[in-house]
């Protein structure tokens, strides 16, 4: 549970307190990914609601992974490989899939621990494994369906439609105000969660403090 814990400070830091991800965060974050994937391979540890969520954060650090390597590929064998308006937009959008996965699934252990503080009795039909990984599940799908309309309305873009083609510029609007509308709301989902985590771990902190306090009198 330590190493969990050192793993969860570690994702909060590169993404709930960063601005962005830099290099040296996402390395040492893929790194910890890999660690943690051994350490739940092991029978020691007991299948629980958290180690689901921290498995599923684990395995999201693999789309920077692949994101890297074919990043690296193209880079190699530029001369080979043509280059189309599809490739920079799908490596930039697995790694948007990466952050936003990453922080609904932190912030989903941020609810639990929550859940675990305040109501440890209460809570207990509902931070179950089923639970768990239905939630994770949801939103992997999630993510997976605003990637793909972002991917489209970059093709899209980078394609540039015709003017006189009256179903492509129709279409070429509504993806163009689907995917504007979606990044607006991701960018508020984002600072409203960010401030839900400050929020949850600021009175879990002054919960275990007081309670500690009154052991100690």
């Amino acid at each position: 549970m330590k190493d969990f814990r050192r793993y969860l400070v570690l994702k909060y830091i590169q993404y709930l307190v960063l601005s962005s991800s830099n290099t040296i965060s996402t390395l040492l974050g893929v790194l910890g990914s890999g660690y943690v994937m051994l350490i739940l391979q092991s029978s020691r540890v007991s299948s629980k609601s958290t180690a689901v969520f921290i498995s599923s954060l684990a395995k999201a650090d693999l789309l920077i992974f692949v994101s890297a390597a074919a990043e690296l590929f193209l880079w190699t064998s530029s001369a080979a490989v043509p280059h189309t308006a599809f490739t920079p937009a799908l490596l930039q959008n697995l790694l948007t899939a990466n952050t936003h996965i990453s922080v609904l699934l932190l912030s989903c252990v941020a609810v639990e621990a929550y859940l675990i503080t305040f109501f440890p009795m209460e809570s207990r039909s509902l931070r179950t494994v089923r639970n768990a990984g239905l939630t994770s599940r949801a939103i992997w799908l999630l993510v997976a369906a605003e990637c793909t309309l972002l991917q489209a309305d970059d093709v899209l873009k980078a394609s540039g439609t015709s003017p006189s083609c009256s179903p492509g510029v129709w279409l070429l609007h509504l993806s163009s105000g689907a995917a504007a509308l979606l990044r607006a709301l991701s960018c508020l989902l984002g600072i409203l969660l960010r401030t839900v985590n400050v929020y949850i771990y600021y009175k879990i902190f002054f919960s275990v403090s007081n309670r500690s306090a009154v052991r100690t009198k």
